[in-house]
């Protein structure tokens, strides 16, 4: 897990999990390039192409006899199955026989990689949809039509049930498998720090990787747990509407960008977070903002620990209003804690944190505690 940050931005102050195998490494630059801390805790691995077993049968079976229909998912999957062919030899066969067949392609990228292989498609959806793919081809006469269906880290199932279900004789080309994480003890932390509500947000890029997330959840015994979290402080993004669907599945509100692309995840990831992760503060010295765990004012930025910066964000949300020991336990503790004097020790160690600014929060005694009134 890395925990760096490259200073004060849209995103100072909030700590996100990063779930990703693939592709990870630009998906935290963009997180920290706005200032965020991250959490990277890849819950899947990638199988090496050149190493599966699995393509190779597939892509042989291609070239057994002329194929109907082709489909390409993603770009980068497309990319990786004609090298990987490429290095078998049997490149130049595969892409004579795709250029037989009517290749169609989910969104701009695949059909940049279609093209960049000398081909060009038959179709290609506006939606980038696999079930406008999915509609398209059902509207053909599909039987005893050989199909390739490329997949893109997960099967199709219910894609090639339907193909299958009208007559195709369907291939299904698995250009890149997820196994098992590289570090199960860095997912396990990724839950227990997501059920401790020490981060304001997880990233996804793929379904599996959102499935395998809840799975570890469970042999864990926590499964609940985080799926509580996700569906109060801890907001779940995802680069689209296909790799949300086994969140939402759960209850959990995951969000995505219209277009699955990583700069539109960021962005949409930072929208939500300025809108729903920033409280107005005043203090005696002037304004303050608390943006998830830094305080924004004068100066650099000030990174409060996590259970402080729940306090302080709970009276935040209720300003003008004197919090109990009670109510601060039930807001800032995930779960709650028995013991009052919880409250106390975080309260004691937010203001040493707030420096000059410790009379932000006032002791009403025998109450609890407010903000102190805006100057």
């Amino acid at each position: 897990m890395g925990t760096t940050t490259t200073g004060p931005g849209p995103l100072t102050g909030f700590t996100v999990g990063v779930t990703a195998a693939r592709r990870r490494e630009e998906l935290v630059a963009l997180l920290r390039r706005r200032g965020a801390r991250t959490l990277e805790a890849p819950t899947l691995s990638i199988v090496p192409l050149d190493d599966d077993t699995a393509l190779r049968a597939a892509t042989e079976r291609c070239l057994e006899a002329p194929l109907d229909y082709v489909v390409a998912t993603t770009g980068v999957g497309w990319r990786g199955w004609m090298c990987a062919a490429e290095g078998w030899g049997q490149g130049a066969a595969l892409v004579g026989v795709c250029r037989a067949a009517a290749v169609i392609g989910r969104g701009p990228k695949a059909v940049g990689a279609v093209r960049a292989s000398g081909l060009d498609e038959a179709y290609s959806p506006p939606s980038e949809a696999n079930r406008d793919l999915l509609g398209w081809l059902l509207a053909h006469d599909l039987h005893g039509r050989r199909v390739a269906v490329q997949e893109h880290g997960a099967p199709l199932d219910s894609f090639t049930a339907a193909l299958r279900e009208r007559g195709a004789d369907v291939i299904e080309v698995p250009v890149y498998r997820w196994g098992p994480p590289d570090d199960p003890d860095a997912v396990r932390r990724l839950v227990e720090t997501t059920v401790r509500g020490e981060l304001h947000a997880l990233t996804f890029t793929s379904a599996p990787a959102a499935v395998a997330l809840l799975e570890a959840a469970a042999a864990a015994g926590r499964r609940e747990d985080l799926l509580t979290a996700m569906r109060g402080t801890v907001a779940a993004f995802c680069v689209g509407e296909l790799c949300a669907q086994p969140l939402r599945e759960a209850g959990v509100p995951a969000h995505h960008p219209e277009r699955g692309r990583l700069g539109a995840l960021v962005r949409t990831l930072t929208d939500h977070l300025q809108h729903h992760g920033r409280h107005h503060l005043a203090d005696s010295r002037g304004g303050l903002v608390l943006q998830g765990n830094a305080l924004l004012g004068a100066g650099d930025p000030v990174w409060l620990p996590p259970l402080p910066a729940a306090v302080l964000r709970a009276l935040a949300e209720r300003p003008g209003r004197v919090l109990s020991r009670a109510e601060l336990l039930r807001r800032a503790w995930p779960g709650g804690r028995p013991d009052e004097h919880a409250v106390e020790v975080s309260v004691a160690r937010l203001r040493k944190a707030l420096g000059v600014h410790a009379d932000l929060v006032r002791t009403v005694p025998k109450r609890g505690y407010r903000l102190a009134d805006r100057c």
